[in-house]
């Protein structure tokens, strides 16, 4: 990853479905302007690791991430919106997390986060990792070595950390 603890977020389109179900671009830096907020970068929706540590970790501890000061907890992969708020919708998330896709994968790309998962059939993803953002800047980030660990990104061990 080149974006590091002290930079700027990048500026970068994403997707995500509004309540009625339509398509909607929002720029990440407008979803971190005038908040703390924790971005979530995950391999993919429905995956192993994703479905069952890193995403679930922090809707359990939601609750946790409000003592801490954060006002928003962000979702990105590199799915369509659509299969981003169906994830979404089977993780039960709620109005906790705001589920956003990076199809493009231009965000993704714009940090330095995507990683070549051909040899599984999986195309190019997303490194797992977590980022705090105050404003636009990146106060902390902590990526995982392999898609399929979640110990440095998981909940438990982020937001004890900030």
């Amino acid at each position: 990853m080149i974006l590091k603890a002290g930079d700027k977020l990048p500026g970068s389109e994403l997707f995500h479905l509004d309540q009625k179900d339509d398509v909607k671009k929002i720029d990440i830096l407008d979803l971190c302007k005038n908040n703390k907020s924790i971005i979530l970068g995950m391999p993919g929706a429905f995956t192993k690791t994703c479905s069952t540590l890193h995403l679930p970790g922090y809707i359990k501890n939601y609750e946790l991430a409000l003592k801490k000061g954060i006002s928003k907890i962000i979702c990105i992969s590199v799915n369509d919106p659509n299969v981003m708020k169906a994830w979404g919708e089977k993780q039960n998330v709620g109005s906790k997390i705001l589920m956003v896709g990076d199809p493009f994968l231009k965000f993704t790309k714009a940090i330095g986060a995507e990683v070549d998962k051909s040899e599984k059939g999986l195309g190019i993803r997303s490194t797992r990792y977590t980022m705090l953002v105050e404003n636009g800047d990146v106060k902390k980030i902590e990526e995982e070595k392999e898609t399929a660990t979640c110990e440095l990104s998981a909940a438990e061990s982020f937001l004890n950390a900030i």
